[in-house]
């Protein structure tokens, strides 16, 4: 543009009689700034669509991701201390759940999962979400990327018993799975304000209990602050009254394995947590 126009400027000055080789001259850059005009807004319009798709495309990827890949969660409550780091009014560490495992295998032993909470575990259960409608949208839209607790009783916790297993604590022998002693380290005594080689149960005896099939029997990691499996099982009068709990209905205290979202499987935020999830099994011996 601004060399064609400057040329024949100089022509037009230097040379009074050249006027037809200046008009001439002059012509093809006119022709050439009406079709640059043309295009231009075409190819804005271009560019915009062009990121339309692709902004379209990206959320319904993302969509995807979060509905059956992967999503994250926000940890709430310090009931899995200090595995996961949660309490109310703080920031907790934000989680990577893996929706994909579970599709193809069952939790074992050792396995952080979150899961919806059973009907009996709802008892009590109060929506944190703003009665103000605009305000109710942006809290869902944050806590479906993990910025806020979902509107539901979504709980995390450690598998400690599966199908056709059976846990009970006792004072003398600690908590056992099918008689045998478990081996939990990820617990501290400092958290839970208890040590559990002096107090092997970290609350009081329960059990037997068998756990049905497809069912899942679970427990917090910080123990004296955690109501789990223990908290929700079914006690029969007469043991509950020694101080025996869990002797009732096993299907109480314990979670279906279709209730469960997915695997926790690393801490992603804050960078300071950043890492993996300790899922050591507790039924093997190291």
């Amino acid at each position: 543009m601004t060399g064609p126009t400057d040329s024949a400027d100089a022509r037009s000055e230097g040379d009074l009689d050249a006027d037809s080789d200046s008009d001439s001259a002059s012509a093809p850059p006119e022709s050439g700034a009406g079709e640059q005009s043309d295009e231009s807004p075409k190819r804005k319009h271009s560019t915009a669509r062009e990121i339309a798709i692709l902004a379209t495309i990206a959320l319904v990827l993302y969509y995807v991701t979060l509905t059956f890949i992967a999503r994250p969660y926000l940890i709430p409550s310090e009931s899995m201390e200090p595995t996961l780091h949660g309490c109310a009014g703080c920031v907790g560490d934000r989680i990577m759940v893996d929706k994909v495992t579970y599709r193809f295998s069952k939790p074992e032993p050792g396995d952080v999962v979150v899961f919806k909470g059973p009907p009996s575990w709802n008892i009590g259960y109060k929506s944190i979400r703003s009665d103000n409608t605009a305000i109710r949208w942006v809290q869902n839209a944050l806590s479906f990327v993990g910025f806020v607790p979902p509107d539901e009783n979504d709980l995390v916790k450690r598998v400690i018993a599966v199908g056709g297993q059976t846990i009970q604590c006792r004072a003398d022998t600690g908590l056992t799975v099918d008689g045998k002693q478990l081996n939990e380290p990820y617990l501290d005594p400092a958290t839970m304000m208890a040590d559990p080689g002096v107090y092997p149960c970290l609350g009081p005896e329960f059990g037997p209990v068998t756990v049905p099939p497809d069912r899942l029997w679970v427990m917090g990691d910080n123990r004296t602050h955690s109501a789990d499996s223990r908290f929700h099982c079914s006690n029969l009068p007469a043991d509950a009254q020694k101080g025996l709990l869990c002797t009732g209905d096993p299907m109480a205290g314990t979670v279906p394995v279709e209730n469960v979202i997915g695997k926790a499987r690393f801490i992603a935020w804050p960078p300071s947590r950043w890492g993996g999830i300790n899922g050591a099994n507790p039924q093997t011996d190291s």
